[in-house]
This record gives structure tokens, C-alpha cells and sequence, in this order.
């Protein structure tokens, strides 16, 4: 404490105070007085001293607190009931290393996501690259039959468009999971949605003679992003018609209430495992039934969208009976 130089100049003054104090008043008063007034003086400065020293310990004890919790230590309960600023500010300390503690939390838990995702997205693009790398090697055999050929590059251009799609719903992922996307709030005809999503999977549809039944009520809107909510229809789409035998049928149906605008998915596939039905809308997660190509991304990205519009996604489904998403867009946050 008194390495302090404000310290040592207020005790300084003190000292001059009480010594000036003692002589005005035995000149003034008497001898007697004087030593009162000496008596007094020193025990307030020893009262002073004893305070302030307890006053330094105080902080001394939070200046050691403070470095442990830069050093990582965020368990200190520095709480203090009592009334003063030396209480108020150990409670403020308290709260920013509450703070401080959840963030580390949180980091943590990003960190581990980010290994898992980097490990996922590692495998999903070894199996592909690796293929590529050995029809490449064959190709550039001269003696290879032509036929051969071409079907190793039409292989290897498959394989390039998995990589593609895998690589932009990645990007897409990330940017929703970094709050970069701002999706627009237009009115939207649902049955103008609902077009635009099936376009894309009519060639699939057609080439397995499964059919389509499109129902709904046409003055039916929603508020949303009209591009990125028909990504997320399409990507269900493409795994009704994955998962629907040939001879199958999927049916679309839309409405409108007071509290939501709801679109639903049905098919009359496979359907999904009660194990796999609470993971499906977990990124990279291929349940019993995926298929050979599946990456597990398509349905995480379509419930990051939904979710992200003030919407809701729920799966019913049974083995060998078909499954049915059913979708709905609030028209405000319930």
C-alpha cells in the first residue's frame, strides 16, 4: 500500500495537518489542548491508515481474481451482499465473468461443430476425389477401350457435380448459420412456390412413372424468400422422389389460416425408421434407407431455411407407408 505515491502524500498531509494543528493550539489555547488535539489526530490517522489498508487488501483480492480469470478461471463467485462501490463492483466483475464463462462455453462447442463439420465434409469429398483420381489414372491408359472411356468420363463429371452441390450447400449453410442471409418478406402465391419447386424434379418423376398431385388454396400466400424457400421444397422433393418406388405418388397440398400459411409433402415411399426420423434434419446424418450418393445435407439446409423464416418443419413417417412433411410459416413468431 505504501508503494502508493498518493498514498504517502495523504498520509504526508495528514502528519503536517495534525503537527500545525498542535501548535496553533498551544499558542492559542494551552498546552492541554494541544495534546487532545495531538491525540485525536493520530488515532484518525490510524483509523485512516487501517481503513485504507483494508481498502487495498479488498482490491489487491480482485486484482488477483481479475488475472485468473484472464488466465481461464471463470468459477470465481466474487458476489458480494454488502452495500458500497467495492460491492457494486465486485458484483459487475461477477457478472462479466458469468458472461465471460458462457462465451468460453459457447466457443467450445463452435469448436468442437467446426471439427465435426471439417471431419464430415473431409469424408464426403475423400470417396468422390478418390474415384476421380483412379478413373483419371485409366483414362490416360492409351490402350483403353473408347467405350470404357466415356463411361469413366461421364462418371467422372458426376462425381465433379456431387462435389459441386455438396460445396454450395455447404456455403449456403454457412452463410444462414452466420446470420449473413437477409431473406426477403414479399407476398408470395403459394402456388407460384409450389410451381417453381416442382419444375425441378419433373424429369425424375417422369423417368420413375411416379405421379404428382398438386392441391391447394390459390389465393394462399405467405411472407417469405421466394428463391431460397423453393431450395428448401426442392431438396424435399428430391427425397420423396429418392425414397418412392417406381408406380409411387406424391401429393402437395397448401392452405391459409389466421395463424400460418402450411404446406404439405406426401409420399407413399419407404418411409423413414423411428431411430433415423428425430436425426433426418441433421447435417451429414444418411439414415438406414439413403442412398449410395446422399451427403445428409439436403434436409439440414431445407430446415435452416424454413426455420429462419419464422417457420416450422415437422416429419411423420412409417416404414413401407410413406412419409409427410408438413411445413408451416407463421405469420408472426408464436
Amino acid at each position: 500500500m505504501l508503494r502508493n505515491r498518493e498514498i504517502r502524500f495523504f498520509m504526508l498531509v495528514q502528519s503536517m495537518i495534525t503537527v500545525i494543528a498542535a501548535i496553533m493550539t498551544a499558542i492559542f489555547f494551552s498546552l492541554e489542548v494541544a495534546i487532545a488535539v495531538t491525540s485525536i489526530s493520530v488515532i484518525l490517522i490510524i483509523v485512516s491508515f487501517y481503513f485504507t489498508r483494508w481498502h487495498y487488501s479488498e482490491l489487491k483480492k480482485l486484482s488477483s481474481s481479475i488475472r485468473k480469470i484472464i488466465s481461464g478461471d471463470y468459477s470465481l463467485d466474487v458476489r458480494d451482499n454488502d452495500e458500497g462501490e467495492l460491492s457494486i463492483l465486485k458484483n459487475d466483475l461477477y457478472k462479466v465473468t458469468f458472461m465471460l464463462s458462457e462465451q468460453s462455453s459457447l466457443l467450445q462447442k463452435d469448436k468442437l461443430r467446426l471439427t465435426d463439420a471439417i471431419s464430415d465434409i473431409s469424408h464426403q469429398l475423400k470417396t468422390p476425389l478418390t474415384s476421380m483420381i483412379v478413373m483419371s489414372d485409366l483414362i490416360s491408359d492409351p490402350t483403353l477401350d473408347e467405350d470404357k472411356r466415356a463411361e469413366f468420363t461421364r462418371n467422372m463429371r458426376m462425381q465433379l457435380e456431387r462435389i459441386e452441390w455438396l460445396v454450395s450447400s455447404l456455403l449456403k449453410l454457412s452463410k444462414i448459420d452466420a446470420g449473413t442471409v437477409l431473406f426477403k418478406k414479399d407476398r408470395i402465391p403459394v402456388h407460384s412456390l409450389v410451381k417453381r419447386a416442382v419444375e425441378s424434379i419433373l424429369i425424375p418423376i417422369d423417368i420413375k412413372r411416379q405421379s404428382l398431385k398438386i392441391s391447394g388454396d390459390d389465393n394462399a400466400i405467405f411472407i417469405g424468400d421466394l428463391n431460397w424457400t423453393v431450395e428448401a421444397l426442392i431438396n424435399i422433393l428430391k427425397n420423396c422422389v429418392e425414397h418412392t418406388d417406381e408406380g409411387g405418388y406424391i401429393a402437395i397440398s397448401f392452405s391459409e389460416n389466421p395463424l400460418y400459411t402450411e404446406i404439405t409433402i406426401q409420399d407413399d415411399g419407404k418411409g423413414i425408421d423411428k431411430e433415423d426420423l428425430i436425426n433426418i434434419f441433421k447435417r451429414f446424418y444418411k439414415g438406414k434407407n439413403a442412398g449410395e450418393d446422399s451427403v445428409g445435407i439436403g434436409l439440414a439446409l431445407s430446415y435452416s431455411i424454413i426455420t429462419n423464416q419464422q417457420g416450422d418443419i415437422e416429419v411423420r413417417s412409417e416404414v413401407d407407408k410413406g412419409t409427410t412433411f408438413q411445413i408451416k410459416f407463421y405469420k408472426q413468431v408464436i
